[in-house]
């Protein structure tokens, strides 16, 4: 069956074939002959836009479906190049967890492991949940990938074993996002970072990051700050993760916050200062 994929913003995941369209009208002059269009929304903010294209590709007379995480619709085994680009891969979904921020549980349910296919962005829900024969797995298909590992579906730092860090090593994984969502969270990532430390991994790589939820309510910008700040110190890059809800509505001064901690000319600068710092 061929399905043109039909997405309504650009991101480093989204497919680049002949099948697949990124916020637009159907080619009416080179349209391809397709079977389905699927209309996939990542982002709840974005589901207004998507309804618009959904409508817009009626016009070529097949099937037109939306779905995605957006929609709330839990995903099936892994295809891969279908809704993401070739590299990514996903090799469970689903997380134990049920974190307030977090919509995964209501839509994937617990935990479920897939058939491991092939790629070098791993993009798991809660990958070290998993059974240690699924990890293992994971980590001898990343050991063979033509491109070196990405972890960046986020690690949960209490759940790392010294084999984990291991074997990250070992496949000499380029980045490993952890992930640092709660206050209380912060002693599991000093020990994780103590783990990878040694097992070899150091700060200097930049390999070792992690995600840093910070602009939710009662959230404050110094609080922000001094979670990011720490977690250099816990031996980690921070990637801070601006929380938006489902309306995706952002204000101006955590973007702005969100930017001077993610963009890397300016990350590099507060990171040195907080190591001399100490």
């Amino acid at each position: 069956m061929r399905i043109a994929r039909v997405f309504p913003r650009k991101t480093k995941a989204t497919p680049e074939d002949d099948l697949a369209f990124v916020g637009c009208q159907p080619p009416m002059l080179a349209m391809p002959e397709v079977d389905e269009v699927h209309v996939s929304v990542t982002f709840a903010w974005d589901i207004p836009a998507a309804e618009m294209l959904a409508e817009a590709w009626r016009t070529v007379g097949v099937p037109v479906r939306m779905g995605g995480p957006a929609m709330g619709e839990p995903g099936g085994d892994f295809v891969p190049g279908m809704y993401l680009k070739p590299g990514y891969t996903i090799t469970s979904r689903g997380c134990p967890n049920r974190c307030w921020f977090c919509s995964v549980p209501e839509r994937e349910g617990l935990l479920r492991e897939l058939p491991i296919r092939a790629g070098w962005n791993v993009l798991d829900d809660n990958l070290l949940a998993c059974s240690d024969g699924h990890i293992k797995a994971v980590f001898d298909m990343l050991a063979i990938v033509p491109e070196r590992a990405l972890l960046t579906g986020g690690l949960e730092a209490w759940r790392l074993k010294p084999w984990h860090a291991r074997r990250m090593r070992e496949i000499k994984a380029k980045r490993m996002y952890f992930a640092y969502d709660t206050p209380r969270a912060y002693e599991s990532l000093v020990e994780a970072g103590r783990t990878m430390r040694r097992e070899g991994h150091t700060f200097d790589s930049h390999s070792m990051c992690c995600y840093v939820l910070i602009g939710y309510q009662e959230d404050t910008f110094g609080r922000a700050e001094k979670r990011l700040a720490n977690t250099v110190r816990a031996g980690f890059v921070p990637y801070a993760m601006l929380y938006r809800g489902d309306s995706g509505a952002c204000d101006s001064g955590w973007a702005r916050l969100q930017r001077e901690w993610v963009r890397p000319e300016i990350l590099a600068g507060k990171m040195r200062a907080i190591r001399r710092e100490g």
